[in-house]
């Protein structure tokens, strides 16, 4: 894991933190890759690994707890934004605070739909959220996000950006007025955004903020690309903008430790999908994995909305079955390359449990079904069946790839066999 500095805030209290990442989907992605360790403010940019259901986190914080860990301050933030889907963040906090009454809470978001929760959030006792923001220009903005998604519809370049800039700016004040303390955390991107960083300070003043990360960009790879690394001269000098209008905040001195940090990625620590963090891999009598997908390429179908899932799994027998069959082996792993198999249909709309029933046989030797959004009845009634919905948004092959543990996965894209 990453040493790298987190913009979670824990209000000074002693004692541990501890990250839930239950937020399945995002509503804004970078134009840059980062390596996830390097910049702590890239949470909720880019989904990593899947998100927990609600009464999962309050599950694994329990377990902490119980495991004599000390827990202190509880961070919502990523795999996605807590604010594309509110109502799994505010469920969260709720069973969160209704478990432990003294915890400190806070939340990490690009403030997206968040003045309208400003209230709800303050009856819940969060004390802190931290505002992701790389710009208070439009322009400049539409250079950092590839896209802005507020609810269902991408807005086109400008549009998105305008909107992006507005609602970071009400959801300060909303937060502030409900009596939330607000800090904003700046991914500095050279040659970009590095000269903004004092009108971004500048600006959060004004609408109540009470300090500023000021963090660099780190490339996803040490091959050069259109932005390079922020160097410690471009940082300095960021910072020092930034100082002129509010404290500059150490993102390295921590107020108490880390616990549990394989549990799931946060600011800026994504995990992959292993047997250590908490997924199983698939095997046994579920080497599958499900997808809805419009195109092929990203997971970008609402569950009741898809009209057929591409199924990927291992080429070759699963390993301890002779002949190849699943049912001969209840707990093997897999052997040969990951790839798409083939393409099942959904089962018609309109029937409620009915329909579920149907697919999780569709369905049945499948592990995961990863979809852009799903209701809460069908998530649980797959669950009951054996199979995990997983909400996400995020290129087929990384996702894949970080569920089957981080080994290659073959690139046929056609469609393949039916299995």
């Amino acid at each position: 894991m990453s040493g790298a500095p987190h913009c979670m805030h824990t209000n000074g209290r002693p004692g541990g933190w501890l990250l839930l990442p239950v937020a399945p989907r995002s509503n804004a992605r970078s134009r840059h890759g980062d390596r996830g360790g390097g910049t702590p403010c890239a949470c909720g940019m880019s989904p990593a690994s899947p998100a927990m259901l609600p009464h999962e986190a309050l599950e694994h914080l329990r377990t902490v707890m119980e495991s004599g860990a000390v827990v202190n301050t509880v961070g919502i933030a990523g795999p996605g934004d807590p604010f594309a889907v509110p109502h799994r963040t505010l469920e969260t906090l709720h069973l969160v605070r209704a478990a432990y009454p003294h915890i400190t809470l806070t939340v990490t978001t690009n403030g997206l739909g968040v003045a309208s929760h400003a209230a709800a959030l303050a009856e819940l006792g969060v004390g802190h959220v931290t505002l992701l923001m790389d710009a208070v220009d439009p322009e400049l903005v539409d250079t950092l996000y590839a896209w802005i998604r507020p609810g269902t519809r991408t807005l086109r370049p400008g549009e998105g950006a305008a909107l992006l800039v507005d609602e970071q700016a009400v959801a300060l004040a909303a937060l502030v007025r409900a009596g939330i303390e607000v800090t904003v955390c700046v991914t500095v991107y050279p040659g970009i955004n590095d000269s903004h960083v004092g009108d971004i300070a500048a600006a959060v003043k004004v609408l109540g903020a009470s300090g500023i990360y000021v963090l660099p960009f780190v490339p996803a790879d040490d091959t050069a690309g259109p932005v390079p690394a922020a160097d410690e001269a471009t940082m300095d000098a960021a910072r020092n903008a930034a100082a002129a209008f509010l404290p500059v905040l150490d993102a390295s001195a921590r107020d108490g430790l880390p616990v549990a940090r394989r549990t799931g990625p946060g600011c800026g620590e994504p995990v992959a999908v292993t047997a250590g963090s908490g997924l199983p891999l698939p095997g046994g009598n579920r080497p599958y994995v499900a997808v809805a997908s419009s195109d092929g390429f990203d997971v970008d179908e609402h569950l009741g909305h898809a009209r057929q899932f591409l199924v990927y799994g291992p080429t070759g027998p699963v390993a301890g079955s002779p002949d190849g069959s699943v049912a001969d082996s209840m707990a093997g792993s897999m052997v040969g390359p990951v790839e798409l198999l083939g393409v099942r249909p959904a089962p018609p709309a309109g029937s409620g449990d009915a329909r579920w029933q149907a697919l999780a046989a569709v369905l049945s030797d499948c592990a995961y079904l990863l979809v852009s959004s799903a209701g809460q009845r069908p998530v649980e009634y797959l669950a009951g069946k054996g199979l995990r919905v997983i909400q996400t948004e995020d290129n087929i092959e990384g996702l894949v790839d970080v569920l089957y543990g981080g080994g290659k996965k073959g690139k046929n894209r056609g469609k393949g066999r039916t299995v």
